[in-house]
């Protein structure tokens, strides 16, 4: 697993840790490795889960369906984010979303009682990991409240701009690059692509901002 290490000091779950500390820890949060080809299902609606996907290569897509198939993107996972943490902290909560590989992708899972349970030994690193993982429970809370707000939003327009305003300030700057791409976008937001796509086009048209393929340019 060392070869991963350089991803995992990436991960906001191990933030702290040191090289000396990690192969402990991951022994002691029975660590396993798994790798998934393109679009293929990491989990599924209906599963019951205990181990944290922590992704290591490539990206994943944390998608809700209904059950005529209308697909909601929920976010994207890469490397050195998580996923399926919330249901996994609920004793007997099953997934009402499935985790789909949108590349090829390798994710190591933590099983989720080893994380918070404390550690017989009461070693600090485990401590550290435990106030991480909430830290990183209450940041996806921020994240999805940010979504609802911009799916909340009347029109099409409203919501880019609620999107694209919510990624400026992220990133603290008027150029950045989106995780979606078009399809993925609308999907995030909850509207057609064609709707999506003439809307970009008027608002470069009238100003407002620029754009290639994920990359964009806010004119303000």
């Amino acid at each position: 697993m060392k070869e991963f290490f350089p991803v995992l000091h990436t991960a906001a779950l191990f933030s702290g840790i040191s090289d000396e500390e990690l192969a402990a820890v991951l022994s002691c949060l029975g660590a396993r490795i798994d790798a998934f080809p393109k679009g293929s299902r990491l989990l599924r609606a209906g599963d019951a889960v205990d181990e944290v996907g922590l992704v290591l290569a490539g990206s994943a897509l944390i998608v809700q369906e209904d059950i005529w198939g209308n697909r909601n993107i929920l976010s994207k996972s890469g490397p050195g984010q998580t996923f399926a943490e919330v249901f996994a902290c609920a004793p007997g909560a099953v997934l009402n979303v499935s985790v789909e590989a949108e590349s090829a992708v390798t994710v190591m899972f933590l099983h989720i009682k080893r994380v918070l349970s404390m550690c017989p030994s009461a070693c600090s690193h485990h401590n550290r990991i435990i106030r991480n993982l909430l830290s990183e429970l209450a940041e996806k809370n921020l994240r999805l409240n940010e979504k609802l707000t911009h799916m909340g939003q009347r029109t099409t327009r409203a919501k880019l701009l609620s999107y694209f305003s919510a990624e400026s300030q992220r990133r603290d700057s008027y150029e950045f690059d989106i995780p979606f791409s078009r399809q993925q976008l609308a999907d995030y937001l909850g509207v057609e692509r064609s709707g999506l796509s003439m809307e970009l086009g008027k608002m470069r048209d009238e100003g407002l901002l620029d754009f290639h393929k994920s990359h964009f340019i806010l004119k303000v």
